[in-house]
């Protein structure tokens, strides 16, 4: 099912909400404007298995794009409009965008560096809301074409980027699926329509940035089944409590970040707020704190859902509230695949011994798009159809999987994933710095932040205007989020003799 099923049987029903203005999308715009996108772009001769990228903050417009890929076959690529325009066009090179939708908001992000290939063949730029150089506009692209129906429109899907432990993101390149786009379910419909009761009585609250994969793809499928997404420009704690009144959301998606900052909120705010419409709150991209779940169940009800997975779809766990007050901590069984724990060696582990997670599965689910070596390095030595990202953990004796490691020393800041090796390449190219590690330290509200730990050449003495030149001197190269916070100056860092850094002995200095 599509958006179109829809637009003949409810024209006039909200399928988009944005939150912050009222504005909307009925089911009839989003059709219509969905299929004069996709008039277009196959005007220009995109065929299937062909891509687009579009970088924006949350917009409606995004979902008029999406679905323009998804019914025509092709991949579309949502990119994080905090990345700097060479990070931007990395990728655009790399999944080979033939056309480029951005909000006139993040032209920063999108601006041709003149150091990577932006857009390959045909190289089409089109802007909304407002102008950029070199980029068309929407509104004229949108008033060109016809309205014309298509009689094939081949399902597409997304590729989309997670970022690389060698700071380059990869790019997770799924097949096609096998069918017209109103007959194929994606995999996300498959799962969680069942799972969580989604469909045409929906309102699914999106608080979360719609570049990241599991809010693109949880409010696609909303709108696939008739239902109404309402989506905040940002995540505030107390607008969220809002819009889930105002609009009697009844599912929506939240990072354990998210749970803190509500709960933070004064008593008297907390109360203010009608949240009894809310039948499902699924959280995920980070372990939550047992004690964070509890609070949340005790405030919401037992409505709060975990799942643990990755872009990569590799496999998946679920957890509901009652099995999570029963094994505080777990991210649930495995549902989708089968869960491993193994050794060094490859082997099982025992219950209780952590170990890298695999998930066991027909076959080999995902590849990184142009890096076959990363693809060959996810897969189990000894079994090529289980697949890892890296993360560790343990099993206990009842199948249930507890998260210890994200990804090796992966940092993760309010749901966020970042790896430190980012920074670390940027900041070795300054002069006052002889060695550095980047870490995830401990914060209240965000689960961890970055920190640099700068060894400084003997020519420069540490001071609180050298950390922020420092910290300065990253975020002009890389997207801020991933750059340190804060900065402290050490005397030496933690090497073996082959000159690796020991991240374990170094973090120990911060974590209890």
């Amino acid at each position: 099912m599509y958006p179109g099923t829809f637009a003949a049987s409810t024209p006039d029903k909200p399928a988009v909400i944005r939150a912050s203005t009222g504005e909307h999308l009925t089911y009839r715009q989003l059709e219509d404007n969905s299929l004069r996108l996709a008039n277009y772009l196959d005007s220009l001769g995109l065929h299937r298995g062909d891509g687009i990228a579009v970088v924006t903050q949350n917009d409606l417009h995004l979902f008029e794009v999406y679905w323009a890929a998804l019914r025509s076959g092709l991949y579309i690529t949502a990119i994080n409009h905090h990345l700097t325009a060479a990070e931007t066009n990395y990728i655009l090179g790399d999944c080979n965008a033939q056309v480029l939708f951005a909000g006139a908001s993040v032209a920063e992000a999108v601006a041709d560096s003149g150091e990577l290939p932006a857009l390959n063949r045909l190289g089409r730029r089109i802007v909304w809301g407002g102008e950029i150089d070199g980029f068309e506009s929407f509104d004229e692209v949108l008033a060109s074409v016809s309205d014309t129906p298509r009689a094939d429109e081949p399902r597409g899907t997304d590729m989309l980027y997670s970022s690389g432990t060698t700071g380059r993101p990869k790019g997770i390149r799924a097949p096609l699926p096998d069918g017209q786009v109103d007959e194929v379910k994606d995999g996300y419909t498959q799962i969680f329509e069942p799972m969580y009761g989604f469909g045409s009585d929906t309102v699914y609250l999106s608080p979360a940035p719609l570049y990241h994969a599991a809010p693109l793809r949880f409010c696609g499928m909303t709108t696939s089944l008739g239902g109404t997404v309402v989506f905040l420009d940002h995540f505030e704690p107390e607008t969220a409590l809002a819009a889930i009144e105002k609009y009697h959301a009844t599912h929506s998606q939240w990072v354990p970040t998210m749970f803190i900052r509500m709960l933070k909120l004064p008593a008297d705010v907390r109360s203010r707020y009608d949240v009894s419409s809310i039948k499902i709150a699924v959280h995920a991209a980070a372990p939550c704190p047992a004690e964070v779940k509890y609070k949340m169940i005790e405030w919401w009800g037992p409505v709060i859902f975990e799942y643990y997975a990755a872009t990569e779809a590799a496999g998946a766990t679920f957890i509901g509230p009652a099995e999570a007050l029963e094994h505080p901590g777990s991210v649930g069984k495995a549902l989708m695949g089968v869960a491993h724990v193994c050794g060094e060696d490859g082997s099982d582990l025992p219950a209780g011994e952590v170990g890298v997670i695999y998930f066991e599965r027909d076959e080999m689910p995902f590849a990184y798009h142009n890096d076959p070596e990363k693809t060959r390095s996810a897969q189990h030595p000894a079994h090529p159809n289980w697949a890892t990202t890296g993360d560790m953990g343990y099993l206990d004796d009842d199948g249930f999987l507890f998260l210890t490691d994200r990804k090796a020393f992966m940092i993760i800041s309010g749901g966020v994933n970042i790896y430190p090796q980012e920074a670390e390449n940027i900041l070795i190219g300054h002069p006052a710095v002889y060695d550095v590690g980047v870490i995830g330290v401990p914060d209240e509200d965000l689960g961890e932040v970055v920190k640099a730990c700068v060894q400084l050449d003997p020519a420069f003495a540490p001071s609180p205007e050298l950390a922020d030149e420092l910290i300065a001197f990253t975020t002009d190269r890389i997207a801020a989020y991933k750059a340190p916070r804060s900065v402290d100056f050490v005397s030496d860092l933690p090497r073996t003799p082959t000159g690796k850094l020991v991240k374990g002995e170094l973090r120990k200095q911060y974590w209890p």
